[in-house]
């Protein structure tokens, strides 16, 4: 494998398996989770993405399940009460030191004030995520982010067609984050490697839409942090076709475009940090499917 395939990859995936369109129940999805990082593919692994409101059947389902050393890491969606929220995710790490840890939370701001105040509640040691809107331009919340040592957060699809931002809006999020030095994780919509139409759901009559790759996704923010300005990385994010993007000798080529091993790991452990995904097996298929595990 190139070592630039592995350093783009490596923890990429938060696994999301309760959340539409697999929508799993809790036993399901902890189980799945714990063969995953026995799989040969669980570098690629790295989250348990669950909402705060389930979590006391998370620690039923996962009882046995727990390991003694390497524990696991989840990620927890913030309710409305976040001082309640913040009091039981120190009780569950306590609980469960060495075999489970909430490291990472996420919730949602619309305006710079509720960021800041938000942040202002969260202890030291959590590694906190904000899903900001992109309909408009994100620059003055993702500035206060920076301001406040917060991480931003995109929502990338969804189950309709509506779900999906435009690639000016994903482009124009990415080239903030990189500007503002604030690294982001994105959320839904992402099973396949590559933009394309793909069906919204597994259900059988599902309708299509034009949806987002994650390479196009995550190389782009790479870019981004090598000076590529809005304009290049939509068409970056546009990119549809398999052999674009070539992977040779730790680099990855587009076009008249370069990317070598470092940029990749300097952007994943800075700017563009995993994604969420209600599935881990697909985006491996399509992975192997494209030559690249």
């Amino acid at each position: 494998m190139d070592y630039a395939i592995r350093a783009l990859l490596t923890e990429l995936i938060d696994y999301a398996g309760l959340f539409p369109p697999a929508a799993l129940n809790m036993n399901t999805a902890v189980r799945n989770y714990a063969a995953y990082r026995q799989s040969n593919h669980r570098w690629l692994l790295a989250h348990f993405v669950v909402p705060m409101a389930r979590l006391g059947e998370f620690e039923t389902a996962a009882a046995e399940l727990l390991p003694t050393e390497s524990p696991w890491q989840l990620s927890a969606l913030l309710g409305s009460d976040w001082q309640n929220d913040l009091a039981q995710i120190a009780a569950f790490n306590e609980r469960h030191a060495g075999r489970a840890v909430i490291d990472t939370v996420e919730g949602k701001a619309e305006t710079s004030a509720q960021l800041e105040s938000l942040r202002q509640t969260l202890p030291a040691g959590l590694t906190a995520y904000f899903e900001i809107p992109l309909k408009d331009d994100p620059a003055e919340l993702i500035t206060t982010l920076a301001q406040t040592g917060g991480l931003a957060k995109a929502r990338t699809g969804g189950v309709t067609a509506e779900a999906v931002p435009s690639a000016l809006e994903l482009a124009r999020f990415i080239a903030a984050c990189a500007k503002a030095e604030v690294p982001f994780k994105a959320t839904a919509g992402l099973h396949h490697p590559l933009r394309g139409a793909y069906r919204l759901t597994y259900a059988p009559d599902s309708p299509t839409a034009t949806m987002h790759g994650f390479l196009n996704v995550f190389l782009a923010a790479a870019f981004a942090q090598s000076g590529m300005d809005v304009a290049q990385l939509i068409e970056v994010l546009e990119e549809r076709s398999p052999t674009a993007f070539t992977f040779e000798s730790g680099r990855v080529v587009w076009r008249d475009e370069e990317l070598v091993r470092a940029h990749l790991i300097n952007a994943r452990h800075l700017a563009a940090l995993a994604f969420g995904s209600c599935s881990f097996t697909e985006p491996v298929e399509d992975l192997q499917k494209l030559g690249l595990l």
